[in-house]
């Protein structure tokens, strides 16, 4: 039986892993959950999965939750901030570790599990994009697993040579072609999308995600961010990596080899194939996820992306080339972007303004160890946050 920690339990990637969880108890125990602000919800995921321990972002709603668990006979561990998340994804009772929290946030403990030389199951992109070369060497020092949680990334993985393991070049591949739906925004004029509000915003056409990543969906730099992301995973350059918009997000992503063969991987569209996938590997297990009716899908239609539309997407192909800090650079000063347009501060075409002009001003630098890219990091919000308050 394997001990999961899940760092980000209640957003939606944290309660599908839950669901794959409970159809196989023989298989996993839960040692560990995280939630943030989310108390009543981790509460609750306590109630069911009875972990060893928990963690939430303030000592005070610590202190309050473990009172509330100790009052319903759980013998469960409080922890609190981002030393009470290191703490849970290096247990040595836990053997794989769900990196789920969004943002930034996770890049700390997630890199604590990859020097652990834990299995991680890793959907948050920000830890690949923000330290790079940092979070791979540790990986490959550690002799950890990485398996890709991103459904795209997954689908790549899982059209790999046998044997594959994240981080090395593949034998044999020409080029990724790494699919994305186009959001919500797809065929909107572009005289319109000023006017765009946070409510059109996160309405995605096909998944069911966080504030923070369906905006991501709708400027494409969600897709963008997942370009970096590969050629870390894959260890390839950009030019390498194609993207091709797939409304239908059936083909999740694509690999074309020397040989002109193409490898896709499909499925509906349920976070719960690659979720299952990465918790079974190199096995297949019951996801709970409905069979694929091809009839009913009926047509697969491919199209190139705008980068006028998708300007952000551009960006993120601009700071793969540029390396070093400069992907640091480009997710600092789009989380920020981000929280603005939904405080409704700035519109939405401003997102890829505030990322443009912060990486205009901030000159991208070797990301020689944590402390140079989160200093990156920093320097970039510091100067988005200016962007945002005029």
């Amino acid at each position: 039986m394997k001990g999961l920690c899940i760092l980000g339990a209640t957003g939606s990637i944290g309660v599908s892993t839950l669901d794959v969880v409970a159809r196989h108890p023989e298989r996993y125990r839960v040692v560990a959950l995280t939630g943030h602000r989310r108390i009543e919800d981790l509460y609750r995921q306590c109630l069911r999965h009875r972990p060893a321990y928990a963690v939430v972002g303030e000592e005070g709603d610590a202190a309050a939750l473990q009172q509330r668990l100790g009052e319903a006979g759980l013998d469960t561990q409080v922890l609190h901030g981002q030393e009470g998340l290191t703490t849970v994804a290096t247990l040595p009772e836990v053997d794989y570790v769900m990196a789920a929290i969004v943002g930034a946030a996770g890049l700390l403990p997630t890199l604590a599990a990859a020097r652990a030389g834990k299995r991680i199951l890793l959907a948050n992109k920000e830890a690949l994009v923000v330290s790079g070369p940092v979070f791979m060497e540790a990986v490959r020092e550690a002799d950890a697993e990485l398996l890709p949680i991103d459904s795209e990334h997954n689908a790549i993985f899982q059209c790999m040579p046998a044997g594959y393991r994240a981080g090395h070049p593949p034998a044999a591949v020409r080029r990724i072609l790494l699919t994305a739906s186009g959001g919500p925004f797809l065929d909107t004029p572009l005289e319109r999308l000023p006017h765009v509000t946070p409510e059109q915003a996160v309405a995605h056409p096909k998944w069911d995600m966080g504030k923070k990543i369906s905006v991501d969906s709708a400027t494409m730099m969600n897709k963008g961010l997942e370009v970096i992301e590969a050629c870390l995973l894959f260890d390839l350059p950009p030019e390498r990596i194609q993207v091709v918009i797939h409304p239908q997000s059936v083909v999740h992503s694509l690999v074309d080899y020397d040989d002109g063969s193409v490898l896709a991987e499909l499925g509906n569209p349920d976070m719960r194939i690659p979720i299952a996938y990465g918790m079974a590997w190199p096995e297949r297990i019951d996801s709970g996820v409905e069979p694929l009716d091809l009839f009913d899908v009926a047509r697969l239609d491919f199209r190139e992306p705008d980068f006028d539309r998708f300007p952000c997407l551009k960006l993120a192909f601009e700071a793969a080339r540029a390396g070093g800090t400069a992907p640091a650079l480009l997710n600092a000063a789009n989380e920020v972007a981000v929280a603005a347009f939904l405080e409704r501060r700035i519109p939405f075409t401003a997102i890829a303004e505030v990322i443009a002009a912060t990486l205009d001003a901030i000159p991208a630098s070797t990301a020689a160890d944590l402390d140079s890219v989160l200093a990156a990091d920093a320097e970039a919000r510091r100067h988005a946050e200016s962007l945002v308050a005029r």
